[in-house]
């Protein structure tokens, strides 16, 4: 998938307009680790966000749970509306 997408979060009064693409979904889940969620999350909000809305949101990610609820936002509304259902596999029988 590498569809750009923009999208706009509102958080109290203010608008957040951000440009989303593949490769910066990847980057974001590439630089997780065990020790370190908030700096990507932070580093994927402030990198797709419009320029003009930056200085904005950054007061806003000094909250690391703000952070994390933005970029979780952001990423669910990336995703594709896709139904995934587990097939369970029927019991095999013994011969």
């Amino acid at each position: 998938m590498t569809e750009r997408r923009e999208i706009t979060l509102t958080v109290g009064d203010a608008d957040f307009r951000f440009t989303v693409d593949a490769a910066d979904v990847a980057k974001y889940f590439n630089s997780i680790t065990q020790n370190s969620k908030v700096a990507p999350a932070n580093n994927l909000l402030s990198n797709t966000v419009h320029q003009e809305e930056r200085a904005a949101l950054k007061a806003l990610l000094k909250n690391p749970m703000l952070t994390m609820q933005l970029a979780n936002t952001l990423l669910e509304e990336y995703g594709p509306d896709v139904e995934v259902t587990v097939k369970k596999p029927s019991p095999m029988q013994n011969d």
